[in-house]
C-alpha cells in the first residue's frame, strides 16, 4: 500500500496527524478511517480505490475543519466510543454539509449499550465482514438523503411511534415464545427424525437500513442448500426488473416432508420471534431479504422499501403470500406501501388479518 502524508491539513504544521493512501482496488469509493488498527487498514485498503487516514477522533476533527473532504463517502470509525468526542464529528459535518456521509462502527469498539443511532449509521466487524461495501455504503448514503433532504429529493416516510411498536414488540413475542415452547420441542423432533442437519436455519439477512443480521427458521430444506440456487435459476417464479431480483420457486425440490408443512402453516417463521427480541426484526414490517437479493433493491427507486424495519408479517403475506403469479413490481410496491404508511395502528390491521394468510395454498 502507497501510503502519502496530506500536506497543511493541521494548524500545527509539526504535528502531522492525516495520511491519505490511494490505492488500485475493487470499489470506486473514498474512505475516511479513524483509527490505528493494520489489519482494518489493510482491509480498507483492498476495498476502496482511495482514503483518508486519522489516528484518533482529534486529528479527525482537525482534518475535517482544516480542508475540503467533500470526496469522502463513508467514515470508518474503528477506536473507542466516545459519545462527546461522536457528536463533535457530527456538529463538523453537518456544518459542513457532509451529513449525509454514512458513519460506520467497527463492533469490536463498541458495548451494547453504547450505540447511538442518531449518530452512527451502522455497525459491521471490520475484521470478518465479507459482503459488497459499496452496495452498504449508498444504500445509507440514500437514507439519510431521504431523511435530510436537498433539492427536490423529499422524505416519504412516515416513521410512527417506534417507541411504542418496540414496546409492543418485545411484550407479543415474549407471551408468544412462552406459549409456544412445547411447540417448539415438538417441531425440532421432528425435523431430526426427518433428516439429519440442524434444527435452526440461520443466515445473514438486510433489514432495515441495510442492516445485516443472523435470521432464524426452522431448517425446511436439506442441508447445503443455498448452494444449488445457481442450477435453479431457471425455474424462479419472479423475473428481474431493472436487476431487482427475488429468488422462489414452485415445489422447491430443495424443501424436506416436513418443512413443506412447516411453510405451508408458516411455523418455519417462530424462531424469528428471538430476533424480534434482539431488535433486529419487529412483528410487522417487510422481509428480510437474503443479500443476493437486498443488494440488487438500493437502487433510488427501490430504497424506499428498506426504510420499514424487517418483520415477520407484512403487507406482501397478507396480500400475496402464497401466489405464485406476483411480479417482483407487486412485491417491491407492497413492500414501498407499507414502508410509507408504517404506524402501530398499521401493523394491528395487518396483523388481525395474518391468521388467515398462514395456511397456504401453494408450494411457493
Amino acid at each position: 500500500m502507497q501510503v502519502e502524508t496530506a500536506q497543511n491539513v493541521t494548524l500545527n504544521e509539526k504535528k502531522q496527524y492525516l495520511r491519505v493512501a490511494t490505492i488500485s482496488s475493487k470499489t470506486a469509493l473514498c474512505y475516511f478511517y479513524i483509527g490505528s488498527e493494520n489489519r482494518s487498514i489493510q482491509f480498507l485498503s483492498d476495498s476502496f480505490e482511495s482514503g483518508f487516514f486519522a489516528d484518533n477522533f482529534e486529528s479527525a476533527k482537525k482534518s475535517l475543519k482544516a480542508q475540503s473532504l467533500k470526496e469522502i463517502d463513508v467514515i470508518v470509525i474503528d477506536v473507542p466510543y466516545n459519545e462527546r468526542e461522536l457528536r463533535e464529528l457530527q456538529s463538523i459535518l453537518k456544518n459542513r454539509s457532509l451529513h449525509t456521509i454514512p458513519v460506520i462502527y467497527n463492533e469490536h469498539h463498541l458495548k451494547g449499550t453504547d450505540r447511538n443511532d442518531e449518530m452512527i449509521d451502522d455497525v459491521i466487524d471490520l475484521h470478518n465482514w465479507h459482503y459488497d461495501f459499496s452496495t452498504k455504503v449508498n444504500f445509507i448514503r440514500k437514507t439519510k438523503e431521504y431523511d435530510h433532504p436537498v433539492g427536490h429529493l423529499q422524505p416519504k416516510i412516515n416513521p410512527g411511534k417506534p417507541v411504542m411498536k418496540r414496546i409492543f414488540d418485545i411484550v407479543v413475542a415474549t407471551i408468544l415464545l412462552v406459549l409456544m415452547l412445547p411447540l417448539f420441542l415438538i417441531i425440532a423432533l421432528f425435523i431430526k427424525m426427518e433428516s439429519r442437519g440442524p434444527v435452526f436455519y440461520n443466515s445473514k439477512r438486510a433489514g432495515r437500513g441495510f442492516r445485516v443480521f443472523n435470521f432464524y427458521k426452522f431448517r425446511t430444506m436439506e442441508v447445503n442448500a443455498d448452494s444449488k440456487i445457481d442450477s435453479l435459476a431457471h425455474l424462479n417464479q419472479y423475473y428481474s426488473l431493472n436487476g431487482a431480483k427475488f429468488f422462489k420457486i414452485n415445489n422447491d425440490p430443495r424443501i424436506t416432508r416436513v418443512g413443506r408443512f412447516l411453510r405451508n402453516t408458516s411455523l418455519d417463521e417462530l424462531p424469528q420471534l428471538f430476533n424480534v427480541l434482539k431488535g433486529d426484526m419487529s412483528l410487522v414490517g417487510n422481509r428480510p431479504l437474503p443479500l443476493y437479493e437486498a443488494s440488487s433493491l438500493t437502487t433510488n427507486e427501490f430504497v424506499e422499501r428498506f426504510m420499514a424495519p424487517a418483520g415477520i408479517t407484512g403487507l406482501w403475506q397478507i396480500k400475496k403470500r402464497g401466489k405464485s403469479d406476483m411480479s417482483t413490481e407487486e412485491r417491491i410496491s407492497l413492500d414501498i406501501s407499507y414502508a410509507r404508511n408504517s404506524n402501530l395502528l398499521y401493523d394491528l390491521w395487518i396483523m388481525a388479518r395474518t391468521p388467515k394468510a398462514l395456511l397456504q395454498k401453494t408450494d411457493v
